[in-house]
Formats: C-alpha cells, structure tokens, sequence
C-alpha cells in the first residue's frame, strides 16, 4: 500500500511541476502567500500604512472595470507539496514517538473565490484542506491520537466576507477577517486581534500564521485619518503543538482549556485611529479581549488552562528616512494573568526597529522588543517569571536573478545577550514559471533558558515545498 501510495505522491509532483510550466503564460499571478514575497521599500511601506482599508474611491482602469463588467466573480487557488526532514533528532525513550527523518509529505489545496456582487459591495470567500502522507508512511502507531488528528489533515474556512460602502466615507465588512495591527514585520506588540498557528513555530512568517476571526468592522475616513471600530464575537485562540508533537514541550498532557463561549459578554471590541501623512504614519490601538496565550488555575481540585480578560492601549509609528524606515510600537497590557501567581497584572511592551533598503534588491530588518511587568512581585518570581524579556530579529531579504531568486534569512532570539533560546531561518524560493515555484531551506532551534527552547532544540530541519498557484 505504502508503494503505491509513493508512487501516487511522486506522479502528483510531476505532473504538477509539468503543469506549472508548461501551463505558465495562461495562469494567474502567483498568490502573495508565504514568505518569499519581497519586502516592501520605506516608500511602500508608508503608502501601505493603511493596509487592510481598503478604499472605493479609486476608480479602476478603463481595462479592469470592462473584466469586472464581463467576469464579476474571479476563482484562484493553490496546489503545494511540502516536505521536511529532522536530521539533528536523537533516538526516541521507549514509548515516545520517533520524529526522526521524514516528517512532513503533505499536499494542499487553497482556494478562493472574489465577487463583486454590484458597484460597491463585493464578497470573498477562501479554504484550504490538506493530507499529510509521512504519517501513514512511518506508521500511525508510532504517534498518540491528538498529534494525528491535529496534524495528518485539516479543512478549513478561510476569510470569507462581504464588504461594502454606507456612505461616501463609511465602509462596513462582515464575516471572517484578519486584521493587521501594527509596523513590526517578525515581533507582535500591538497585533493582537488575530490568533496565530503555532503548531510549528518559526517555519514560516507571521504573515502566514494568523487564523480569521468572525467580526464586524466599520472603517470612517476623515481626511488624513482612517477611523476602525471591530466588534468581535468568536472566541478563538492560538493553534499550538498537540500532545506527542516534537514541538510539545513537556512528556505530560496538559490540563483542559477552557473557551469561553461566544458572543454575549464574551464580545471581543477594538478601535484603531489610522493616520498617513507625508513622509510618516500614526496609528492609535485599544482592544478589549482575550488572552491568546492560557495561564493554568486549579478548579474543585483539578487544573485547567483558562484566558483572561485584558485591556490593551498602544501606537504604532513609521518614518520614512531616505532608505530607511524606522518604526516603534509600544502597548500597555492590563489584567493580565501567569501561571502560579494569583493577581492580575500590567505589561508594558515597547519595540523599536528600523528597515534599510539602500542596497538593490535588498532589504535589512532589525527590530526589538522589551516586556516589562508592572508591579512585579514575590509570587512572580517564585513562579520562575521574569521582571523583563527581551526578543529580538534579525531579517535580511534579497532578490536575484531579474527577480526569480528569493532568499531570506531570519533569525530571532530571546534574552538580553541573545542566549535565552531562538530559531534561525534560511529559505531560497525560485519561480520556475509564472506560477510555480519551489522553496528549499534549513531551519536550526537554539536551546536556552526561555520556555520552551531547551525541549525544541533538536528540531533541526529541511525543508522542499513545490508550489503551483492558478
């Protein structure tokens, strides 16, 4: 069965390289997913400030609006077959899963479909679902139940929405959305409306990992300003390792989570105030929701993971200096809740960060972040949480090759002295044709006191993934 089924997998793959050359002058652009998009210059950056509102106003191409006139509803996809090898495992302890060498063949589907349903209102919808081969091939035995049925294969609705204009300054979008806070483009301070997949942290940028939320958003322009107002009632948190993943950090199962339930009193709420100016841009947070990340409690004697209720208020900033691009965001987090201490606390975040794109093709990211906790006690540091964490990336971005090559390396760390635990990415994405691409790359985890890299260490890998986009 095996034997088949590789044969299978090995006829998909080249038949699908095939189609995506020999196909490529009749295909569609190539989807901007993943992380081989080039990163924006200073001045591009400022121009998509405002990214995520989007504008009516602007009056399409004598071109573009005979295609809508002609086609109003547009489908596009994406086949991907990815593969990644752990070469840096050692051998497992009897009764523990064995993640050395193959651990990804997976092939997935995305698809989309945009229409315009009439001169200002239009609808989108996206999904993908994907099966992962490596599994079956090395035994589904060899790995417990909630791995499996978190990472074998998955189906699931994408944003989907419709949006459209009230008024000649107001805008209205409901459905299911991500939203961008924020100028960092590898720490999070003030992004903080969608949850992320962190099932295998580091492989791909933040830009692929955030998971759509249910809201409504209404968008007033005034002048300069873009005013945002979300109200949120799907209560959704964070995608991370199952039991018996590599990325799990610890032998035992842990407790239940709970999730509140959605919509009522649970409502998450957030307003942005968006300024663009000349040569630089403003933006202004306040978010009252959710804690993605659970801290445990013991209720009626048992333990559980539950979220608390925060309060967040925090900017963003952008100056556009020749080629650079320097940033800052800062945010005050309030109720926040850790694990071991029974108060609620303060957080305060602060990142500073600048973009150069002075070289050709080039361009070179440095960005920080400093938490600090207010108000920080005994009960903190007798539960092994510290006063201040500093996290900082590294990101270098160049095309080659009349822009065919992509490469980018990325390295993030956690401490002061960089040796609290981090991951350094390096990936090489090159367009065979229009619409296909392949991607190869290394990824390498450093131990280190911040949770949970002194587990994840040795989750060395390599990875291939061959995409065609139509």
């Amino acid at each position: 069965m095996y034997s088949r089924l590789l044969n299978t997998l090995a006829l998909a793959a080249t038949s699908l390289l095939w189609c995506g050359i020999s196909c490529a002058e009749s295909s569609l652009d190539q989807a901007l997913e993943g992380f081989d998009e080039p990163a924006p210059s200073s001045t591009a950056s400022i121009n998509d400030a405002l990214e995520g509102f989007d504008d009516f106003a602007v009056t399409p191409a004598k071109n573009e609006t005979r295609q809508k006139a002609d086609a109003p509803w547009r489908f596009s996809g994406a086949t991907t077959l990815s593969t990644t090898w752990n070469y840096a495992h050692d051998a497992p302890a009897p009764g523990e899963s064995d993640h050395r060498g193959l651990s990804r063949l997976r092939g997935k589907l995305s698809l989309e479909l945009d229409g315009q349903l009439n001169e200002t209102w239009r609808a989108h919808l996206s999904g993908y679902t994907f099966y992962d081969a490596a599994y079956a091939l090395k035994g589904r035995d060899g790995y417990t139940n909630e791995f499996i049925g978190s990472m074998e294969s998955e189906a699931e609705l994408g944003e989907a929405f419709v949006q459209g204009r009230l008024h000649s300054s107001l805008d209205l979008k409901l459905g299911r959305q991500i939203v961008v806070w924020g100028k960092s483009d590898s720490l999070r301070v003030t992004d903080v409306i969608n949850p992320l997949d962190n099932r295998e942290p580091g492989m791909v940028d933040i830009e692929d990992l955030r998971l759509p939320l249910t809201m409504a958003r209404a968008d007033l322009y005034l002048g300069d300003w873009g005013l945002t107002a979300l109200a949120i009632p799907e209560i959704r948190f964070n995608k991370n390792p199952a039991w018996g993943s590599d990325f799990y950090p610890t032998a035992m199962l842990s407790p239940k989570e709970i999730t509140p339930e959605d919509g009522g009193g649970n409502t998450e709420y957030a307003f942005a105030a968006n300024g663009l100016f000349s040569g630089w841009d403003l933006s202004l947070y306040w978010a009252k929701l959710y804690d993605d990340s659970p801290h445990a409690v013991v209720v009626n004697g048992l333990p559980q993971l539950q979220h608390s209720r925060l309060t967040m208020a925090g900017f963003a900033v952008n100056v556009a200096l020749g080629n650079w691009l320097v940033k800052s965001e800062a945010a005050r987090f309030s109720g926040v809740q850790y694990t071991g201490a029974t108060s609620a606390y303060a957080r305060s975040d602060i990142m500073l960060g600048a973009d150069y794109s002075g070289f050709a093709d080039t361009t070179l990211t440095l960005e920080a972040v400093n938490r600090r906790i207010g108000d920080y006690d005994i009960a903190l540091n007798n539960a092994g949480i510290p006063e201040k964490e500093w996290q900082t990336a590294v990101r270098y971005q160049g095309d080659f090759l009349h822009a065919r090559l992509h490469l980018i390396v990325l390295a993030s760390a956690f401490g002061k002295r960089f040796d609290e635990g981090g991951f350094t990415r390096l990936s090489a994405a090159y367009d065979l044709a229009d619409a296909t691409t392949i991607t190869a790359g290394v990824i390498s985890y450093q131990s280190g006191e911040k949770f949970p890299f002194d587990a994840i260490a040795d989750n060395d890998r390599i990875f291939v993934d061959l995409k065609y986009s139509f």
